[in-house]
């Protein structure tokens, strides 16, 4: 049996609006560097994949667009990308992937962030992509009016166009950020002293894209990073951001809600992929789990009542919620994945607990059922998902 996947979602004191009232979190250590490289040292521990770190334009709120003007969850966030890289050196195996915005966040910004994550850390970066939708989003930057969202704007078809055009302009800034990646070519630095060359300046490249949101020259301003190409990531719910993530990703999380929905969906991202064309590997289907985890399935439920109690309303989420024990974790984890998939993501409801619940529960019994690595086996965030270190366009072309 191929091994199994797993990634861990970070957010804040974790996934539940009340957990950073648990009386095991750490809220006064948020905005600190110790206590992500806590979270990620854990992680790394438990031979997790790769950890992604959420980002948004504007604070969280419970409402589609604008603050809620609620005190009791938390509010605020680290900039993912530096956070990453903060990180980096701190951990030496497993993948960091940031979030960032298509939106309102310059392509040539995202490439040069990504490429240094991949250098300082040897080969373990990725990105997940985002579309920032908000009105009030777009009001800190002052560039764009959006619609308001309100009521239930997927029904509106002013907002489904606003919808498209962003995930338009999505794929041109993945394409963008993709071809500055190999606008060095590999062996362009030279820093041979004796001749006074650096670097081959015939092994620059400019990009020369033109497109309906973008107009790049290149090259990069960081040399091509070691991964080559580091991992593209992409959350989907449908089919046009599967597609989205059939046309330029490596990774697509996905959100099922049982066995049944799972097969369904992974029949639409191998749709998607055939309707836009992609060729080379098929993208790698992991699902997003929240997870409340404790040894005793009445202890779990106990605790994620108590922080609904707390918050005011049953907590909810766009991904499956999951509260038991590490065991019946692992086996509807098994039983899902016989329908294609190739891993998970889980969330942790609440930080650190969860997390320890994946790492000292379910990886223990994952790996005991012989489904999970004893130990990394690849150098690189690729290499661990078996995909190949791309060619360079460029390089190929001038060949």
């Amino acid at each position: 049996m191929t091994e199994l996947h797993l990634a861990v979602a970070l957010d804040g004191a974790g996934w539940h609006p009340a957990a950073w009232r648990s009386p095991d979190a750490r809220p006064g250590e948020l905005f600190t560097a110790g206590y992500w490289a806590d979270l990620v040292t854990e992680a790394e521990h438990g031979g997790i994949d790769f950890v992604t770190f959420e980002d948004s334009l504007g604070l969280q709120s419970s409402r589609l667009d604008g603050p809620d003007g609620r005190a009791d969850q938390v509010r605020g966030r680290f900039d993912a990308v530096l956070l990453a890289a903060r990180l980096a050196p701190l951990t030496s195996r497993i993948g960091l992937v940031p979030t960032t915005s298509t939106t309102h966040t310059e392509p040539f910004h995202v490439a040069i962030g990504i490429a240094t994550l991949d250098h300082v850390s040897g080969g373990r970066a990725g990105w997940r992509p985002q579309i920032s939708g908000r009105a009030s989003d777009a009001r800190n930057f002052g560039r764009r009016e959006f619609p308001e969202l309100t009521g239930d704007p997927w029904n509106d078809p002013i907002f489904a166009e606003h919808v498209r055009d962003l995930f338009a302009e999505a794929g041109d800034a993945v394409e963008v950020v993709r071809r500055l990646w190999d606008s060095w070519e590999d062996d362009a630095e030279i820093r041979d002293v004796a001749t006074g060359r650096f670097i081959d300046r015939d092994k620059l490249h400019y990009i020369d894209f033109e497109g309906a949101h973008f107009s790049v020259k290149g090259p990069s301003i960081t040399p091509r990073p070691p991964q080559g190409q580091p991992l593209v990531t992409a959350l989907a719910h449908d089919v046009l951001p599967y597609e989205f993530a059939a046309g330029g990703a490596d990774v697509v999380y996905v959100t099922p809600h049982d066995r049944a929905k799972t097969a369904t969906i992974i029949g639409q991202v191998r749709a998607a992929e055939t309707a836009v064309g992609r060729t080379g590997a098929p993208l790698r289907v992991l699902a997003d789990l929240v997870v409340f985890l404790d040894d005793e399935t009445a202890a779990a439920r106990s605790r994620k009542d108590r922080l609904d109690e707390l918050d005011g309303a049953p907590y909810s989420s766009d991904a499956f919620v999951f509260t038991g024990t590490p065991g019946d974790l692992a086996d509807l984890l098994l039983d899902w994945r016989s329908e294609g998939l190739d891993g998970f993501r889980l969330r942790p409801g609440a930080l650190p607990h969860d997390l320890t619940g994946i790492t000292r529960g379910l990886v223990p019994e994952l790996r005991r059922r012989g489904v999970f690595h004893l130990e990394y086996k690849a150098d690189t965030l690729r290499g661990r998902l078996g995909l190949p270190r791309p060619a360079n366009r460029y390089a190929e072309a001038t060949r």
